[in-house]
């Protein structure tokens, strides 16, 4: 039963989702969503103290009032941290409200914290959420309402947290918001993140706005009036008014034109928007304001002939009032305005039927998912990734044109060779130069908006290194790498090839494991820049080899002895005997309950000697008792196809607080010190008692066999993976 405070915000939020959504509004869902959202988070409190349930429902609110889309986004934005936050599971979102709602708050519980993370090994998830959050748009609506209320809280949070959330947000969230039209979402991220990222800066920068801001209403007061009387005396419908530059805005000019607020020539604002379907009323509307003031050429900006891809359409220019003032003026119709205020939901309101297609918004979402998927097939590293994707959220954009006509649209700042790559990634492979407006140029030129641009091939051009270092676009940088990294798997299997036939024509055996040891030594990372090297020098190889064999020289012609004077058969015996006695037999399984086999006559085989914590299997034989094999023993698996019926299962009866034999045989440098850093290695890791230690000398290698007390086989391995890690070891393998 809902309290009378949480009936008055249930009808709020669905009075607003009546005023905003442009479908039918079921009330059911979101009344549903509203208690089963504030039932999961009851016993939860948000940092401020205030109860959790206040996030998601102010979420809600944000999206139907900023965002406006559909009743299942309202829904999903109630539900967005159900799964994240609660004992709920994904199921029981699907089970209570079916799978298209399921999808959005999945969608969005996988997003937090994504873009924090560059490791290696999380940048498949990444690439998978910028395409899965194409899958339905309204995943990301919901992000952006949820970062949005996020930051509207911030104060609550640690300084740290603060500075995260801030960071990340003017990083990502903020250019995705200007990618998806969401204009006024995206300055309040922005001004919001700076706040806390550079906090003195914009308390200066907001305090001289405050200072000047009775004189600067008064200035816009007086110079849109003539406009206002033109417009009304032409028959206009329209709203004109005076819009304040945000903070954050204000702050990159100052930053890219050195100088201080009040030298910045266009804080003063206006725009007009006009009530009409006819864009043509716009250009009519702008030759009335340059009849009444003098416009600056090289600041008119025609983006309803050429829209941004982002669907947003306005006309831009600057006036010169009679005082000598700069005036910047945006001119456009309704439709244009809400599209540039709220991007996608918008295209959505404007759809004649909510289920018949829409062209530009059809478009519109073919584009962002292009930019992402671009992204999702990068093979770069991931910090390049993530810097080349946050550089083309944000880049302003220009147009060209190919020969034939066709238009493409390039960020600014885009090169010939950008623009090549554009047209086809094989185009841009092999191209030489280009011709701009019929003028034969570089590959680096710049391209400006206007221009015609045809591109220059030959098929014996390929790319560059230094390439990378001046194209600006995703899809060109992605390209190149693209190019170069399989350059070098190519290579590198060649190389794999001739290392191959090397050491077989050598008869040397080196596994991968002493081949990386080796090549460390020659300050190399992996396999791939190894065989890589060797495509291009074989001699490196040779080198490699020679280093190997040197290793394995014998001080003396005959077969070493072992330092201590034992045979290595005596070594292996002991080793067996004091391994099997750790156990106190083997029992034979049954049911629940084990039948001890120790009245029966049993033997361990020789062809694998399986020692406790292995796992074991009994074979049955005729007159010689139980043989007892390891399970990975290849006669087993023989004998298991031949008479599975005499196949026992075996346990070891061990006493859990005892300890049990193990060992290891370690190959490494021959170096004073070595045999000193390995046993401390083991007891100061480990804490366990070495029983044995037998040493073989090989001129400049030793092969060490180490008995050790150990409590199970997964003690044994991490012992292996520790020694194995240690400098001047070659190999560490289980003694068996």
């Amino acid at each position: 039963m809902l309290s009378n405070y949480n009936k008055k915000k249930l009808d709020e939020l669905l009075t607003a989702c009546h005023e905003n959504l442009h479908t039918k509004v079921d009330d059911s869902l979101i009344t549903k969503a509203f208690k089963f959202s504030m039932e999961a988070h009851k016993n939860d409190k948000r940092a401020s103290g205030e109860p959790y349930f206040t996030h998601p429902y102010e979420v809600a609110m944000i999206v139907a009032k900023e965002i406006p889309l559909d009743d299942v986004s309202i829904a999903a934005a109630l539900l967005h941290d159900v799964v994240e936050d609660t004992n709920f599971t994904m199921k029981d979102v699907i089970a209570e409200f079916g799978e298209e709602v399921a999808e959005i708050v999945d969608g969005a519980t996988k997003m937090d914290g994504i873009f924090e993370n560059y490791e290696q090994n999380q940048v498949e998830s990444y690439k998978k959420l910028l395409l899965s959050m194409t899958s339905d748009i309204r995943v990301m609506l919901v992000k952006f309402a949820d970062r949005l209320h996020n930051l509207r809280t911030l104060e609550y949070l640690s300084n740290p947290k603060q500075i995260r959330m801030a960071q990340e947000t003017l990083e990502i969230y903020a250019p995705l918001a200007h990618r998806f039209g969401l204009s006024q979402v995206k300055i309040e991220l922005e001004d919001l993140s700076f706040k806390y990222l550079e906090r003195k800066t914009y308390d200066e920068i907001a305090k001289k706005l405050k200072e000047k801001k009775r004189e600067r209403e008064k200035f816009i007061r007086k110079f849109i009036e003539p406009i206002r009387q033109r417009l009304i005396q032409e028959g206009y419908k329209f709203e004109i008014y005076g819009r304040a530059k945000h903070i954050y805005s204000i702050y990159k000019k100052i930053e890219q034109r050195n100088k201080g607020v009040e030298e910045i020539y266009d804080l003063f604002a206006i725009r007009i928007i006009l009530e009409t379907n006819n864009k043509n009323d716009c250009f009519a509307a702008y030759g009335i304001c340059s009849e009444l003031f003098i416009p600056v050429p090289e600041r008119f900006k025609d983006y309803i002939s050429l829209p941004k891809q982002n669907g947003y359409q306005s006309i831009h220019t600057t006036l010169v009032s009679n005082e000598g003032k700069m005036v910047e003026v945006q001119i456009r119709t309704r439709e244009m305005h809400e599209v540039a205020e709220k991007g996608i939901a918008a295209h959505w309101k404007y759809k004649e039927n909510i289920n018949t297609k829409d062209e530009k918004l059809e478009n519109w979402i073919k584009w962002i998912r292009e930019t992402l998927d671009s992204v999702a097939k990068d093979e770069s590293a991931p910090e390049q990734m993530l810097e080349s994707f946050k550089l083309n959220l944000y880049q302003d954009e220009i147009y060209c044109f190919t020969p034939k006509g066709d238009l493409k649209v390039m960020p600014a700042g885009a090169t010939a060779l950008d623009f090549a790559f554009e047209i086809h990634t094989q185009i841009g492979t092999h191209c030489i130069g280009a011709k701009i407006d019929g003028k034969i140029v570089n590959l680096d030129t710049k391209l400006r908006s206007g221009s015609q641009v045809e591109i220059i091939t030959s098929k014996n051009q390929l790319p560059k290194r230094d390439w990378e270092k001046f194209v600006v676009t995703h899809k060109a940088k992605s390209d190149i790498r693209k190019f170069f990294n399989a350059e070098k798997r190519k290579g590198a299997d060649e190389g794999k090839e001739i290392w191959l036939k090397k050491i077989k024509k050598k008869k040397v055996h080196i596994n991968d494991d002493t081949l990386l040891k080796l090549i460390h030594r020659l300050k190399l990372k992996d396999l791939q820049n190894f065989y890589y090297i060797v495509s291009r020098n074989e001699e490196k190889a040779d080198e490699v080899i020679e280093a190997f064999e040197e290793r394995l020289k014998p001080t003396t012609e005959h077969k070493p002895e072992l330092t201590n004077g034992y045979s290595e058969e005596a070594v292996y015996q002991r080793f067996v005997e004091k391994a099997r006695s750790g156990a106190n037999g083997i029992s034979l399984k049954n049911g629940q309950s084990d039948r001890d086999l120790k009245g029966l006559h049993y033997e361990f085989a020789k062809c694998c000697n399986p020692i406790p914590g292995d796992e074991v299997l009994g074979f049955i034989t005729k007159g010689e008792g139980i043989k007892i094999h390891r399970k990975s023993c290849k006669n087993i698996v023989n004998l298991f196809l031949h008479d599975p019926d005499r196949i026992i299962e075996i346990n070891w009866n061990e006493d859990g607080e005892n300890d049990f034999t193990g060992g290891i045989k370690i190959i490494g440098e021959d170096r004073p010190g070595m045999l000193n850093e390995i046993t401390n290695t083991i007891l100061k890791n480990f804490n366990i008692n070495i029983q044995d230690v037998v040493i073989n000398n090989r001129g400049s290698m030793f092969e060490g066999t180490f008995i050790l007390n150990i409590k199970n086989l997964k003690q044994l391995n991490k012992i292996i993976d520790k020694i194995n890690n240690q400098e001047g070891v070659f190999s560490v393998t289980r003694y068996e």
